[in-house]
């Protein structure tokens, strides 16, 4: 018996036709009323925030139905593949599902089976070797609206096409010389079911297997065999997989002793400004355009992590985003949404300036620090105080003051008074400029019984700023990301035009910053709001080289409940 136990941490609750059609399997007792789902995805690159969709309705319907969910590699294609997306998956995997209860499991377990199956086909005439080139069986396939014609090499014997597969197996043959194909019917409607290929010759090493085979299965040959063999109930796919269901389902039947799971397809993800393919993502990493695979303004799922996304946000949206049967677009303004709550009920608030102007509290004495007491978040009454150190030099940002400020203004301007968070109430007296004309410091008193930001004469003040002790400064690096795209739909182009056409030059700016002390403790895991600017969280890899930068993870504004969402 497997310990489901710790898979019941979360379930995949929302109503949807997924678990409705489950629902019904069960009531009429059909798979003995087990579920058992699986994720299963080809190593030739990181998973992205598409694959965490499917993590999630695959991992969550398998906890609601106390049932179980296999992690399986679709490792057919030993060209693309390697052992760093392997793990980097399992990685991903773990982070997003929060436990280790999976069964790590890969298609090259079953190659031996698949091939003494696909034996069986061509004794029993159902499949043959082809000797045509991969453009004459793609232009012998035909089209939705015309049948196709048949290949000169389908009536091989039995004998022959035995022969010749072994022969490929052997290593006799180039690449792209043959293939071995299922007999099926050239005259379907649906084009998977005229004649797919089985097996194609790939002589490069495999991760797992080495040099051990150079015949390997297409994935909708093993996709099946490996449900089969693994006592899969519901085969979940994305609904480019619906038309296949036809083959799936063929497979299967050719095998009486086989079990047979139930395919069921979904909506892929498509997210505003975002691209999805693992192809022009490989492509942004070989190019250098982005820092690898775990680059912050990745969709990756190591990117996001690294950029400051949590399991729970992203599994929220996921299942926000819906299980249907219809594609569409979601605003990445959503996703934010996610992260945004968590983070407001969870980041630690500090104080940061990043424009700094000096101001000189001139009758506070030279020598004497206090420490003012600061919530670590009012959103969380457990989450404690901090003390951060005063002292009469401090820094405020350039955006906290107004030579000539605007109607409402609340915050520093000359003559004006103003609260310093958790310190004191200070006035402007004195605006001191460089030879440019720029702003040099601010010469300023303070009300010396004011301390904690509240005066006894009970006068209201209603600007308060933050600021950072000169001395006590701890200077960091922070990096803004933003969209990597400036275009919105990235599936529909205009002509001439490609995705390289609209990447966003300002997807990152680097900035120096001056914080508190308190940053100093900072670490991977833990998160921050920069006071009235945006969620921070320290990046790892310059956490282990001994640098304090962050990763702006999402801007306070939520432009997604705004539009009434």
């Amino acid at each position: 018996m497997k310990d489901l136990s710790k898979i019941q941490s979360w379930v995949l609750d929302t109503p949807n036709f997924i678990h409705d059609l489950i629902d019904k399997d069960n009531q009429r007792g059909r798979f003995q009323g087990q579920v058992v789902t699986r994720f299963p995805p080809e190593p030739n690159g990181y998973l992205h925030i598409g694959h965490a969709k499917s993590i999630t309705l695959n991992f969550g319907t398998a906890a609601k139905y106390h049932g179980w969910c296999n992690l399986r590699f679709d490792d057919t294609n030993p060209a693309k593949e390697e052992d760093e997306y392997v793990q980097s998956i399992l990685e991903d995997v773990r982070w997003l599902v929060g436990h280790e209860a999976f069964d790590v499991l890969y298609a090259s377990d079953y190659f031996q089976q698949m091939y003494d199956a696909a034996l069986r086909l061509i004794e029993r005439g159902l499949a043959y070797v082809d000797s045509c080139t991969s453009e004459e069986i793609s232009q012998m396939r035909g089209a939705p609206t015309a049948p196709g014609i048949e290949s000169p090499w389908r009536n091989r014997t039995p004998e022959e096409n035995l022969k010749l597969f072994r022969q490929m197996t052997a290593g006799e043959f180039e690449e792209g010389s043959c293939v071995l194909r299922a007999k099926i019917d050239m005259t379907s409607p649906n084009i998977n079911l005229r004649d797919p290929i089985l097996y194609r010759i790939k002589k490069a090493p495999h991760h797992r297997t080495g040099d051990k085979w150079v015949v390997y299965p297409m994935y909708d040959w093993a996709h099946g065999w490996e449900d089969s063999v693994e006592g899969i109930t519901h085969s979940l796919c994305t609904l480019e997989f619906e038309n296949h269901r036809p083959l799936y389902d063929w497979f299967l039947d050719q095998f009486s002793e086989a079990h047979h799971p139930q395919q069921i397809e979904f909506n892929k993800l498509s997210i505003t400004y975002t691209m999805l393919s693992k192809r022009n993502l490989l492509e942004l990493v070989k190019t250098g355009y982005v820092d690898g695979w775990d680059d912050p303004r990745m969709p990756t799922l190591s990117g996001l992590r690294r950029r400051g996304f949590t399991p729970s946000s992203l599994r929220k949206f996921a299942e926000a985003t819906g299980y249907t049967k219809t594609d569409g677009r979601v605003d990445l303004s959503m996703l934010e949404f996610f992260i945004r709550e968590e983070l407001n009920k969870g980041a630690r608030r500090v104080m940061v300036v990043t424009s700094p102007i000096k101001v000189i509290v001139e009758d506070y004495p030279e020598g004497k620090t206090e420490f003012a007491v600061i919530e670590n978040n009012p959103e969380d009454p457990e989450a404690g105080t901090r003390k951060v150190p005063f002292r009469r030099e401090i820094w405020i940002d350039k955006e906290d003051f107004s030579l000539q400020p605007p109607k409402g203004w609340f915050r520093l301007a000359p003559g004006t008074e103003v609260r310093l968070k958790g310190a004191y109430f200070i006035t402007c007296r004195e605006v001191i400029k460089n030879p440019d004309g720029s702003i040099k410091e601010l010469h300023c008193t303070h009300d010396s019984a004011s301390w904690g930001g509240e005066s006894p004469d009970g006068r209201k003040v209603k600007g308060t700023i933050q600021w950072v002790s000169v001395q006590d400064a701890v200077e960091i690096e922070t990096r803004l990301y933003d969209k990597l795209f400036t275009r919105e739909n990235l599936a529909d182009l205009p002509d001439g035009k490609t995705w390289r056409d609209f990447l966003n030059p300002a997807s990152l700016v680097t900035e120096r910053a001056w914080a508190e002390p308190s940053l100093q403790e900072a670490r991977p895991g833990l998160t921050y709001q920069f006071m009235r600017k945006a969620y921070f969280v320290p990046d790892a890899p310059s956490y282990e080289h001994g640098k304090l930068v962050f990763n702006r993870t999402v801007t306070l504004k939520d432009s997604w409940t705004r539009k009434g969402n």
